[in-house]
């Protein structure tokens, strides 16, 4: 079972997906969000900025994971864990459909990484429920730009 606290802080940081997918969903929505929020907090924007830096957030989680084994393997965990920032760095900024694209992709990949990290026994045992509903929110919400 997820904890209280992650599983709501999680669900929390699934607002700015659910709110960029929202604005490119119910008309009329994009145009008051940049009214009261501005431009960069809807549709598109919102997406990409977001799921960048939570994929580049994601490295850091990894890290932390990777401080918990020792030797070679605590080396792999460490230049593992740098993957999902580096892929958001270069493979993201080529247009909405491309970025949405690749940013699927990293958090398909980091998926595979936190699956490898929990097998080890370096994430906490309830880790993969909370990363398989997470990432298939943000991975439905980042599809709305692909279709």
């Amino acid at each position: 079972m997820i904890p209280r606290a992650p599983l709501v802080l999680g669900l929390a940081g699934l607002i700015p997906f659910l709110w960029g997918a929202a604005t490119l969903l119910v008309p009329g929505l994009p145009e008051w969000g940049v009214r009261a929020l501005g431009p960069r907090f809807v549709g598109p924007f919102v997406l990409l900025q977001y799921g960048t830096i939570i994929l580049a957030f994601m490295s850091g989680v990894l890290w932390g994971f990777a401080t918990r084994a020792s030797g070679e393997r605590a080396a792999v965990g460490y230049a593992l864990s740098v993957l999902p920032a580096l892929w958001a760095f270069f493979m993201v900024g080529g247009g909405p459909k491309t970025s949405a694209i690749y940013l699927i992709a990293g958090f398909v990949g980091l998926l595979a990484l936190d699956w490898s990290f929990w097998r080890q026994g370096l994430a906490p045992e309830w880790w993969m429920q909370l990363r398989v509903l997470l990432s298939t929110i943000v991975v439905i919400c980042l599809g709305l730009l692909v279709i």
